[in-house]
């Protein structure tokens, strides 16, 4: 039979003990419906348990006959390498070959700017650096950038790309968001999914992509996450279900709800805008992924919440730590003596079938493991030339006096600021660890490296105490990385994010006659009136990534700024939330309008 050649085969090829066992399945199904009716109840139960893959073990996922398996933020092996990465996979999906019918286990990951959870591979800015770019031929091409680094490890699906419109930037995932504007998130969302996974889904380098997350986690109320989002049917469907059409007609084989709420209910136990509006409606025929036990927020019991988002829509259930049989059990097969009202055969089918048929699409039942040919992609030197592309095309300019950009090499060029060296701050959350974190957290370029790539002519002081001699100066500063509910805040005033390095270097450079540009690492736009006012130039670089040679290539001029502001940018904190889409937006209210960007 196939599958046994097929392991055979690879008990030579990874030649470490890795496949201990061979599959002694029948022939694959010719189809996802009969396969379905060859299966049990407890491997029905399994394909809709998706666990966390560091908590599991060859063993059990045999035990549990599971389908799926997630690798969530930081969720690393104990070395963080891509052969290590590669080798769990084998590991982990041999095991899922070796039951009865052979099922492949699906792998997914949040690759949401790159393939962040691994070291070295290329970080590419977040979304609210791209939505900037409005390119989306670029958009797709690192969409597809990023599925060969998920490829590479065995991977196949990713929980990307994320459609917020974000109309609040209190909220901690406003970097996640494209734009404030629905249109942007429309056509920047669907050229991500058509670059996630091509032309078919059987390619050698295309990964299944998930829209998240289903509906309205950007206009909570506040900008809380997992909040609620108080509006009518009108507001929700013209701003926010909005981006979902074209991605769902790019081909989206995947999607997400979200935690949050639509005027106090639950989106993943809400059957009019998962089943009615989205499946019925909008034509999404694909696999709806539960986001992380969201189905715990639910009301009622365990049993009450895993019906509700079941019978709602939901076909597979992140539950990382908790194996849900026993109840899925209880709720699905007619012939356990339970009290528990009985799920019914129809929906569960459904279910199933969906999750197989992703699996028949992506050719896992052929193809379920992967030798290390494509190891040497990850961080290759191609990729990180295209995530330069990007970070220069992210850049916003917002002001530009006193001819202090562009740099020149002749120039004495002082660096400060506490994030000119921090590769971790400049690349984020979702970085290798779930909030990210600070300093080499990865392989990339600073600022600073990237400023001395281009002059000889360059010094670091972080405080800018000493500024004799200095013609130039460039201050980097902005927010500690974060992600979701962490990164909520009620306070966006710059000067509360700055250290106290940074507040000397800003008042010796305003003390001083010397022309000074501002670089701001941030997943939202900042109150920062004063140091804008007092800077020369201030530049707009969001969460660029690894690649600090693209900042570099705008303040030196060798390429002239093209970034244009994907959200409005306040003045006071007193003005958000603001939106270009609001009905009364007066743009000459605010520090800069939604679309600003100066160029040289």
């Amino acid at each position: 039979m196939k599958k046994i050649i097929i392991l055979c085969l690879l008990l030579s090829l990874f030649s470490c003990g890795l496949l201990e066992e061979t599959n002694s399945s029948p022939d694959i199904a010719d189809t996802p419906e009969e396969l379905y009716n060859q299966m049990t109840y407890p491997e029905v139960i399994g394909q809709l348990n998706q666990m966390e893959w560091n908590t599991e073990t060859p063993t059990t996922v045999k035990q549990h006959l599971l389908g799926s398996l997630l690798a969530g933020g930081g969720s690393s092996p104990t070395s963080n390498t891509p052969q290590a990465w590669l080798d769990q996979y084998n590991s982990l999906q041999a095991a899922a070959m070796s039951t009865r019918l052979g099922i492949p286990m699906l792998f997914g990951i949040d690759a949401v700017h790159g393939n962040n959870n691994v070291y070295g591979a290329t970080i590419f800015p977040h979304n609210i650096g791209l939505g900037a770019t409005r390119d989306a031929e670029l958009v797709e091409e690192i969409a597809h950038i990023t599925a060969i680094e998920v490829r590479a490890i065995g991977f196949h699906w990713n929980f990307a790309p994320c459609l917020a419109v974000a109309q609040d930037e209190r909220w901690g995932r406003t970097y996640e968001s494209y734009s404030e504007n629905p249109q942007v998130v429309s056509e920047l969302g669907a050229a991500a999914v058509r670059g996630y996974q091509g032309t078919s889904l059987s390619d050698k380098y295309s990964v299944l992509a998930t829209i998240k997350h289903f509906v309205a986690d950007g206009g909570t109320s506040g900008g809380t996450n997992e909040g609620n989002a108080n509006m009518d049917e009108e507001i929700l469907r013209s701003t926010h279900v909005f981006p979902y059409i074209a991605a769902i007609d790019a081909g989206a084989g995947a999607l997400m709800p979200s935690f949050s709420s639509w005027n106090g209910e639950k989106m993943h136990g809400n059957d009019y805008l998962l089943t009615e509006v989205l499946k019925d409606e909008l034509g999404f025929s694909g696999l709806i992924i539960s986001d992380w036990t969201a189905h715990t927020q639910l009301p009622g019991t365990l049993h009450d919440q895993i019906r509700n988002a079941f019978v709602a829509g939901v076909d597979m259930f992140m539950t990382p730590y908790v194996f849900l049989g026993n109840e899925m059990d209880d709720l699905m097969n007619p012939n356990t003596s339970t009290s528990q009202a009985k799920i019914d055969e129809e929906r569960i089918e459904e279910a199933v079938v969906n999750i197989l048929t992703v699996k028949y699409d992506l050719n896992l039942f052929d193809n379920p493991y992967k030798d290390n040919s494509d190891l040497y992609l990850i961080g290759s030197t191609e990729h990180r030339a295209v995530a330069r592309e990007a970070v220069r095309k992210s850049l916003v300019v917002l002001k530009n006096e006193n001819g202090t950009l562009p740099l020149t090499t002749t120039q004495n060029i002082l660096v400060a600021g506490s994030k000119a060296d921090d590769l971790g701050s400049q690349c984020g959350g979702w970085t290798i660890t779930w909030q990210g974190g600070t300093g080499d957290t990865t392989i990339g370029t600073t600022v600073l490296e990237a400023i001395h790539n281009k002059s000889s002519n360059v010094i670091y002081n972080a405080t800018a105490s000493n500024l004799t001699g200095i013609d130039r100066a460039a201050i980097v500063v902005g927010e500690t990385p974060y992600a979701e509910g962490d990164g909520d805040t009620s306070n966006l005033d710059l000067t509360t994010r700055l250290t106290a390095q940074d507040k000397t270097a800003i008042k010796n450079l305003n003390a001083s006659n010397v022309p000074y540009v501002v670089i701001l690492f941030s997943g939202r736009a900042m109150i920062a009136s004063d140091e804008i006012a007092n800077s020369d130039a201030f530049i707009a670089a969001w969460l660029p990534g690894t690649e600090g040679d693209g900042i570099a290539d705008i303040l030196f001029g060798d390429y002239s700024p093209t970034g244009k502001l994907s959200f409005t940018w306040p003045d006071s904190m007193a003005q958000i939330p603001v939106n270009s889409t609001d009905d009364t937006y007066p743009s000459t209210e605010y520090l800069y309008p939604f679309g600003y960007g100066i160029s040289y």
